[in-house]
């Protein structure tokens, strides 16, 4: 079946934070002396850009942007002006939707009081604060350098900038966490109003600090129940879950992070930045990722050394690539939309579906692809089929 060029965003990495934490392995790089060489690292974005552009026009011709999200690392170590002359250029050189949705991750302990109005006059009208905890001894845990009382602060700041969109992250079953911790953690959150909040497990991730010197976390059981109880206190608040852990006010579901889910396409610009790209032309699914370290990037200046690897999808990874994203989502995607993004017939993914339909995780819903509420909870094992 013929692929269809799918909604394409713009998702640009800010590598550097003040200090890195424990558990991250995210590709964030903890500022030491010299501070960053912001000025020229928004010129090697803008080459990135520029160079991609180059390489896969035909490919992104006529398609505009529907979301942009800066990501870190903590990009609001970069001022106003900073993100105002990337996204000034950016529409330059593509056009944005109506509206687009434009997200930027910030740590409440890196933004300086008063700089939100100048966020939102850049044009980022979405902000996502990094809080993880209200809790001050699980924060000094975590290595957060916010406290509780600066994280609220932080918030109300953003809101009284005229900010509308909100998302707060929060983790759960974190060291020597109770379950009345967790939902502390919740009603906290609540308390301020954002319109979603991203509610995950601390997990251990090969190569941090964490996995290294493991702190005594609370056992399966115990995180199972921090989430049902999370998830029911949540609903209660009027935030609807669509995904494995985000939750929205109506109108409120993140598109960038939806785009993702439904296996759309997006420009990874930056460093250690990942992109996805479809060539309706040749039938081929593209991933590109940038070199990873803020200085091989920057001394490739746009050049081929950026680039840290990538190539099309193997027709046969497809339905693993496919049902990784989009089987997160809890309501669903449309059937067909599988043959459209991957350009595979139904047909081939026909015996897995009727597997995973038999053990309860896949809803009989006619022309949708959903899980049940045991394969949300099976989820891995759920995607684990596909790799056949």
């Amino acid at each position: 079946m013929p692929l269809l060029a799918p909604p394409l965003a713009l998702y640009v990495h800010m590598p550097w934070c003040v200090k890195k934490c424990p558990y991250c392995d995210f590709n964030s790089h903890g500022v030491r002396g010299e501070p960053p060489p912001y000025e020229a690292y928004i010129d090697t974005l803008l080459a990135d850009l520029d160079a991609d552009l180059a390489d896969f026009g035909a490919a992104i011709e006529g398609r505009p942007i529907v979301s942009v999200f800066f990501g870190g690392g903590t990009p609001s170590l970069f001022a106003p002006g900073h993100i105002a002359r990337f996204l000034d250029a950016a529409r330059a050189r593509l056009p944005f939707v109506e509206g687009c949705e434009v997200t930027l991750e910030t740590n409440p302990g890196t933004v300086e009081h008063g700089r939100f109005d100048g966020y939102l006059a850049a044009g980022v009208n979405r902000l996502s604060f990094g809080i993880q905890s209200f809790d001050d001894d699980k924060l000094a845990r975590l290595g957060r350098i916010h406290s509780a009382a600066e994280a609220e602060a932080a918030v109300k700041s953003a809101q009284d900038a005229g900010y509308a969109n909100l998302n707060l992250d929060l983790m759960y079953a974190l060291p020597q966490q109770s379950l009345e911790g967790a939902l502390a953690d919740v009603d906290r959150a609540i308390a301020l109003a954002p319109t979603h909040v991203s509610h995950y497990q601390l997990t251990l991730e090969p190569n941090t600090a964490f996995a290294a010197s493991p702190p005594p976390l609370p056992d399966d059981d115990a995180a199972w129940a921090m989430q049902e109880a999370c998830e029911g206190r949540l609903a209660e608040a009027g935030y609807g879950q669509y995904e494995i852990s985000a939750y929205a006010r109506p109108g409120r579901r993140c598109q960038h992070n939806l785009n993702y889910w439904a296996f759309g396409d997006y420009l990874g610009i930056g460093a250690g930045a990942h992109g996805k790209l479809t060539e309706v032309a040749t039938g081929l699914v593209h991933r590109r990722w940038k070199s990873r370290h803020p200085r091989t990037y920057l001394g490739a200046a746009g050049g081929p050394e950026r680039i840290g690897g990538g190539g099309p999808v193997e027709p046969a990874e497809l339905p693993f690539e496919y049902m990784l994203n989009a089987l997160r989502l809890h309501h669903g995607v449309p059937l067909e939309a599988f043959a459209q993004r991957t350009g595979l017939s139904l047909e081939s993914i026909a015996p897995v579906l009727a597997r995973a339909r038999a053990r309860g995780w896949l809803q009989d819903a006619p022309g949708r692809l959903q899980p049940t509420l045991l394969g949300q909870r099976f989820l891995n094992d759920l995607i684990g089929l596909f790799l056949d």
